[in-house]
């Protein structure tokens, strides 16, 4: 081994006793000094002294020094080694503060009542929103509409499917009809519901109810009933997003080797059947992929459904998001809405994972 190469090789340092003590004195001391100073204030709050602690800052100066002193004992205690774990630990331990804190407080605000325009502020109320969720009519049939939306996620996928094998075939202004079709993913939903819901499908003047009007519709209302209101928005949050889903597909097809197709054209295969059993299943993985993370979408979907509807008519068009959103800005009742955001993240979450369990079981190769 040349001089050059020890250069590049990390070895183990001579580090005493003395000071890998010193390196958990500080770890395990600003820890205590978080604990305390998130007791008194947690004191404070809950009324049982005045400690001089006027909002939660003394905590998050705390955690700071805690983070440093952490940093700092990973080179007094590992040497050369912490030194590379400082590329990473600064960073999670910044996504911690964001993440695991909120979530925290989160916890703390869903079990209270925080009313903005009450003077009297939060308190804690124990179970009561638990309690009126369980009887709020209008929060699970924002549920059961969510149930209808993922639902239509099928349907994008089978046309996004077909406009991917559309544009993969030899066709004329494939590269146009490619651009063409990714248009609709470049706008914001809130421009498109601006755009089509508002002004193409306004009742009166939109020029799509006035065509409708001349087929023979005499009250065009794309709005107005329920089930018309829900199909609405419905399509015009496929329109925006089923794009994605296509031009992940045409990724996908694109990649499949040519010489595999041609194999099955060899052995006699029809169109149907070489795509059944040799486009489909090489296809598997990426279409499981872009379900999901459509999936993800779906479920956070609220600016269409505000902008255009409000949740109505009746509530036929609320999503848990939408619902959330009014309970926050109409009703100003911080608690509640944050309770309702938490049980959705927890619907979200065993959701997910048990999907990406059975995506991870139908995509697995069979041997």
């Amino acid at each position: 081994m040349s001089q050059g190469d020890l250069l590049h090789v990390v070895t183990a340092d001579d580090i005493s006793d003395r000071r890998r003590l010193f390196g958990h004195a500080i770890v395990w001391g600003s820890a205590l000094v978080v604990a305390l100073v998130a007791a008194l204030q947690t004191a404070q709050h809950m009324g049982y002294g005045d400690f001089g602690f006027q909002t939660w800052r003394p905590v998050l100066y705390a955690y700071i020094l805690w983070a440093a002193c952490l940093c700092w004992s990973q080179v007094l205690i590992r040497g050369e080694h912490g030194k590379r774990t400082l590329f990473v630990l600064p960073a999670a331990l910044f996504v911690v503060s964001l993440t695991v804190f909120p979530l925290l407080f989160g916890l703390v605000i869903a079990f209270s009542s925080w009313n903005l325009s009450s003077p009297l502020g939060r308190q804690f109320n124990g179970l009561d929103n638990v309690r009126q969720m369980w009887s709020d009519p209008f929060y699970w049939n924002a549920l059961r509409n969510m149930v209808w939306y993922t639902l239509a996620i099928l349907v994008e996928y089978v046309i996004a499917f077909g406009l991917a094998l559309l544009l993969n075939s030899e066709i004329r202004a494939r590269k146009f009809f490619r651009v063409a079709f990714l248009l609709p993913l470049m706008l914001s939903p809130v421009a498109v519901s601006w755009m089509i819901g508002k002004s193409m499908l306004e009742i009166r003047f939109g020029p799509v109810a006035r065509f409708a009007r001349w087929l023979g519709w005499d009250n065009p209302s794309f709005f107005g009933s329920p089930e018309v209101a829900r199909m609405t928005i419905m399509l015009l949050d496929a329109w925006t997003f089923i794009p994605f889903m296509m031009i992940m597909i045409l990724a996908g097809l694109q990649a499949i080797p040519k010489e595999l197709t041609e194999a099955a054209k060899v052995d006699g295969a029809s169109p149907w059947k070489s795509f059944w059993e040799v486009t489909f299943p090489l296809m598997l993985p990426v279409s499981i992929t872009a379900i999901l993370i459509r999936l993800i979408f779906k479920l956070k979907l609220a600016d269409i459904v505000i902008n255009l509807t409000a949740g109505g008519p009746g509530g036929a068009t609320d999503t848990v998001t939408s619902f959330i959103f009014r309970e926050y800005r109409d009703r100003s009742n911080v608690g509640y809405g944050t309770l309702l955001a938490m049980v959705y993240l927890v619907i979200i979450i065993i959701a997910m994972t048990i999907l990406m369990k059975l995506a991870d079981r139908f995509a697995r190769p069979k041997t």
